[in-house]
């Protein structure tokens, strides 16, 4: 009898607990970058990352930040990886923050244009919504090239209907304090500088989620 009013118990007030929280869907958010991304020469509890998912967590458990960003990464290096990060992280949301290295090496602006463009595709393949972080060149790469650069985020935006953070460092890009010793990268200081711009488009792709929360 004793063994039989446990289980009734277990079920009553211990099973439903346990169904919710299994019912519960989590929605994935993949950063897919480089260096600007990944940390590089700063805690990882320091990044914008890391500060992204802290605020998402005070909203709810739900949401999940993973960081598949590499340092160094090039836009056709994403290309050649993103449907094995689509595969092991099954992302509902990917930041899409590569092309800046391709940029400082002087790549075409058509392949950059058409690597970006090859990674948008297989996310929206995969059901995946893409936030574009937009990135800029140093005026001495020349007015011609610079320009070309920029646009191609606007333009991928416009033609895939994506999300589009315009420039990832705005407001303190040309701010050398913001910046560790290299010049490149940004510091700690900057990190929460990059969440408010990346927050300031992905809460908006979020609020379906948010309203469902509450």
């Amino acid at each position: 009898m004793k063994h039989f009013l446990a289980i009734l118990i277990f079920f009553f007030f211990v099973a439903p607990g346990t169904a919710a929280s299994n019912d519960q869907q989590t929605t994935t958010i993949m950063v897919f970058g480089d260096s600007l991304s990944a940390n590089y020469g700063i805690p990882t509890e320091a990044g914008w990352v890391h500060l992204l998912e802290q605020r998402l967590q005070t909203l709810s458990p739900v949401f999940r930040m993973v960081n598949a960003s590499i340092s160094g990464e090039t836009t056709l290096g994403g290309r050649n990886r993103i449907q094995q990060a689509i595969k092991q992280h099954r992302p509902d949301i990917v930041i899409l923050g590569l092309g800046a290295n391709d940029g400082l090496r002087g790549t075409a602006v058509k392949t950059i244009y058409e690597n970006l463009e090859a990674i948008i595709k297989i996310c929206q393949q995969n059901n995946a919504s893409v936030l574009l972080a937009g990135m800029q060149l140093p005026p001495n790469y020349g007015m011609a090239y610079t320009q070309k650069f920029q646009n191609i985020y606007r333009q991928l935006a416009h033609s895939y209907q994506t999300a589009l953070v315009p420039f990832l460092l705005a407001g303190f890009g040309e701010k050398q304090e913001f910046f560790q010793t290299d010049g490149i990268h940004p510091s700690v200081l900057a990190q929460e500088k990059i969440a408010d711009n990346v927050w300031a488009v992905l809460h908006t792709m979020i609020r379906n989620d948010i309203a469902t929360i509450f």
